[in-house]
């Protein structure tokens, strides 16, 4: 058998005892928050009630604060812009949330202020609840973290940059900082490509060290060291960043120069063989010299087929050679009959 307890209805909460439960709640949790909260009387416009933070924010003792206006309390300027938001407010239903900056006490200051029209009560009273937020905090906190999103996006920036750097780092030869013969030959691939789809000439150049000078030789490996970082050099400085400059083997160089036709590309080496021969480097309180050798072919008037233009890079730069050495020698062209 089951018993059924009769109880009494839940009484219903009336609108005013809510409204003092809630109201009781307010001033704490405003405490809680930093919040500034003043309700002022809107037939006498002064105040009658400003919690704590109000009085320090407005630099006076609670009491000297109570019974007085805007126009006494702040600039004309700012309680102008006070009693514009306090007309708008009457003139709407609900909050009403507005905006305000303005110096203060030597500082900028910027709050959000909830303003809420309650009343008339049975003798006819209006009064305004303000409640101003100050946002510099929350204004810190987003400075704060626009500094940490930018921090983290210039790191990550060094990061691709510093990867890039070492991936480019891998690709060179670490004597004379240019690239290695890979990266040469991966350039050439794609220049012969582009050449055959957009009817273009490039060149390339074969250059080798001539033999070294007994004080050269002295030095051993330093001076050698020395003057593969001077060939480095000049041809990192001598050539477009289009171009490619490489390493090539244990003795020797190479360079290719895009969009360039036999005659430009011998003028260039020209240039360059002179620079190299009169480049001053010096060692141990010793002036080093060197020259070199160059073959220049181009494509396609002296070949067809990548590698039927290193070849004649090749037989060029050995012509060179043969006529001994610090000598700029142009692959044959070919002629093919009619």
């Amino acid at each position: 058998m089951t018993t059924t307890l009769d109880l009494p209805p839940t009484p219903l909460l009336a609108a005013t005892e809510l409204q003092r439960l809630l109201g009781s709640m307010l001033p704490p949790l405003l405490q809680q928050r930093g919040d500034l909260l003043a309700v002022k009387d809107l037939q006498r416009q002064c105040y009658v009630h400003v919690n704590a933070a109000m009085a320090e924010f407005l630099r006076r003792p609670v009491e000297e604060v109570l019974g007085r206006s805007d126009v006494e309390l702040f600039e004309p300027v700012l309680a102008g812009a006070l009693r514009a938001a306090e007309a708008t407010a009457l003139g709407q239903e609900g909050t009403l949330c507005s905006e305000h900056r303005f110096d203060w006490g030597g500082q900028r200051r910027e709050f959000t202020v909830l303003r809420q029209v309650v009343g008339p009560d049975g003798e006819g009273g209006r009064w305004l609840c303000s409640v101003w937020t100050d946002q510099a905090p929350a204004l810190a906190q987003q400075a704060q973290l626009q500094l940490a999103l930018e921090q983290i996006e210039q790191q990550q920036r060094a990061n691709e940059l510093l990867r890039r750097e070492i991936a480019d780092q891998a690709l060179r030869d670490p004597d004379s900082g240019l690239y290695r013969r890979a990266h040469f030959e991966d350039q050439l691939r794609r220049e012969v490509d582009l050449s055959q789809r957009e009817h273009r000439e490039f060149a390339i150049v074969f250059i080798e060290v001539d033999a070294p000078a007994p004080r050269v030789l002295a030095l051993g490996p330093a001076g050698a060291h020395c003057v593969l970082e001077a060939v480095g050099r000049l041809l990192r400085s001598g050539t477009r960043a289009m171009d490619a400059s490489c390493r090539y083997d244990e003795r020797r160089f190479a360079v290719l120069l895009s969009g360039v036709g036999l005659a430009t590309a011998h003028a260039r080496m020209e240039g360059l063989r002179r620079k190299c021969a009169t480049q001053i480097v010096v060692h141990g309180g010793q002036e080093l010299g060197f020259t070199v050798a160059m073959g220049v072919a181009s494509f396609p008037h002296t070949a067809h087929t990548q590698e039927a233009l290193t070849e004649a890079c090749e037989a060029a730069l050995a012509e060179a050679q043969r006529r001994g050495g610090n000598h700029v020698t142009l692959a044959a062209i070919r002629f093919e009959p009619n």
